[in-house]
């Protein structure tokens, strides 16, 4: 039994050390307006999800660059041994949950405030490898 979850935990640490994970937490933008861009980078090779995010003229896509290349050096931190181009790395998983609210009062006709809800925003950004001699 205990050569067994020896074993296991052996799988377990070289799967860990072939995914790499960066988070951006409160970032002010709608959840929604982020997940447009979050969704063209899902599953793709991370050469082609720099060039996309690159040349996407929206403001979200500026964040997931930084984001993106802060878990690439995350990802080499990791493995120094390994090189980036040979690793076949691509975006295993992306998340963009909501983050705190700011909420403000705008006036209204007859004296009235509409609530306005100022949102933010947490992206967890998880790169996987398909190339197996990385480890």
């Amino acid at each position: 039994m205990g050569v067994r979850k020896r074993e296991m935990a052996e799988r377990i640490k070289a799967e860990k050390k072939q995914v790499a994970f960066a988070k951006l937490n409160n970032c002010p933008t709608s959840p929604r307006k982020m997940r447009l861009v979050a969704d063209l980078i899902r599953g793709v090779q991370v050469e082609k999800a720099l060039a996309i995010l690159r040349f996407n003229s929206k403001e979200a896509s500026r964040k997931l660059e930084k984001l993106l290349l802060s878990a690439i050096a995350n990802w080499q931190a990791k493995n120094e041994d390994a090189n980036v181009e040979d690793a076949d790395l691509f975006v295993k998983e992306i998340r963009v949950d909501s983050g705190s609210m700011l909420k403000r009062l705008r006036p209204a006709p007859q004296g009235r405030a509409h609530r306005i809800r100022k949102r933010s925003n947490h992206v967890t950004l998880v790169l996987g490898s398909n190339n197996n001699t990385a480890s």
